[in-house]
């Protein structure tokens, strides 16, 4: 008896959503240039986006 394994698409899902969100943080930071806080969190928030978006693909492929 063959066992078979049904693929999902969570991976890539989750890992467009993060991307998404990676750009509008990335977005983010770039307008609001001149207030160097809102900055830095707009920058942190890009880079915790990214590295969810890259596990996410890993975790669900």
């Amino acid at each position: 008896m063959a066992e078979t394994r049904g693929s999902s698409d969570m991976g890539i899902g989750l890992a467009l959503f993060f991307g998404a969100l990676a750009i509008l943080a990335a977005g983010a930071m770039a307008v609001t240039v001149e207030t160097q806080v809102v900055a830095a969190w707009s920058f942190a928030a890009a880079m915790a986006a990214g590295t969810l978006s890259v596990a996410a693909f890993h975790l669900y492929e």
